[in-house]
């Protein structure tokens, strides 16, 4: 017994390890890329549109090809009132987070990250998913706060990348409360194959336009160097990301890859100073993170603790004990040794 929860435990780590690995990688490789002063392929939409024909190609052959997951029930109604809304929405979450690489250094894009639960608290109660909460407001303006001084202490301050990341933040708040509201209403469970299989072509096709006026013209005049190794390892990096989250969320649960998302920023905070030398950290930087980091913290005690009393609470050893011996009496009752010598009682 013992063994076993050891294995299982030893697992958890690795999936936790893997998924902080290819979390962190993902936002470093995106950089790296985009940066023009390393791999300089300043094309955000275009990257974002290599990944989604990527995984939807993946998805394709995952499903209709080798079969590995069966297709869901789809019908034209759910996908143009469920699918088409969650993947516009996507499409600009990753779109504008790509594009804020090229203004602001990955440090300070994870310390803006902290004002997702703001973000998925306010778009749930404009959406009436959730309510408004003197305990979740109060969290939600020290997260806010921290945010601020964080962003008073960057020394590299960049209004137009600051912008494109906090409206990449919101609208992936907005697509994570739609996919709550939209598809579970429909009773449509999608798992990460399934997603990519429906929302990437979707996505791509969103992404067409904004593409076609905005880095078309630019790939036409500029010398763009593009290197099938580079953006296939690219792809298949975040195609792996969305496949990990899968894997973690399924062995451990929500609140793990929340933690877990919260060390993975300390880290990617500290690895990106010494990949990108130009990522510089102050002491407020640190601090409002940190403060705003307590705010996600408590944040995620009241949404568990929320889950935890909306569930019912299971019997104690003793209840347990006498329902399964007021069951057995019962059947008892019904099938009795006497009845079952008389063949009257078997017509």
């Amino acid at each position: 017994m013992a063994k076993m929860i050891n294995k299982t435990l030893v697992l958890t780590y690795i999936y936790l390890l893997i998924y902080i690995i290819l979390s962190s990688g993902v936002i470093l490789y995106n950089k790296w890329v985009l940066s023009p002063k390393y791999f300089n392929f300043p094309l955000p939409i275009t990257l974002t549109m290599i990944h989604m024909g990527f995984a939807g190609f993946v998805a394709f052959l995952l499903i209709r090809v080798f079969k590995v997951v069966a297709p869901v029930k789809m019908t034209f109604e759910i996908y143009a009132t469920c699918v088409v809304p969650i993947s516009a929405f996507f499409a600009s979450s990753l779109w504008f987070g790509n594009t804020a690489y090229l203004h602001i250094s990955v440090a300070f894009i994870q310390m803006l990250k902290a004002l997702m639960p703001v973000a998925t608290f306010i778009m749930a109660v404009v959406c009436g998913t959730d309510k408004p909460r003197c305990d979740v407001f109060s969290n939600m303006l020290l997260v806010s706060v921290g945010v601020v001084i964080s962003s008073y202490g960057e020394i590299h301050f960049n209004v137009v990348g600051t912008f494109y990341q906090v409206t990449g933040i919101f609208a992936e708040a907005l697509r994570l409360v739609l996919t709550q509201v939209l598809l579970q209403k429909k009773g449509l469970t999608l798992n990460p194959i399934t997603s990519l299989y429906y929302i990437a072509p979707c996505s791509f096709v969103f992404l067409a336009l904004p593409w076609y006026v905005l880095e078309k013209p630019t790939m036409e005049v500029a010398q763009i160097q593009f290197n099938f190794w580079i953006f296939f390892s690219n792809a298949l990096c975040a195609l792996a990301l969305n496949f990990s989250i899968f894997l973690v969320i399924g062995r451990t649960g929500a609140v793990t890859i929340r933690v877990a998302g919260v060390l993975k920023d300390w880290i990617l905070i500290a690895l990106s100073t010494v990949i990108f030398p130009e990522s510089t950290i102050t002491g407020l930087n640190i601090t409002g993170y940190a403060i705003a980091l307590c705010g996600v913290v408590m944040y995620n005690y009241i949404k568990v603790r929320d889950v935890k009393a909306s569930q019912p609470i299971p019997d104690s050893l003793p209840d347990r004990i006498n329902k399964e011996y007021k069951m057995e009496k019962k059947s008892s009752d019904k099938f009795s040794p006497n009845d079952c010598g008389n063949p009257k009682s078997r017509s």
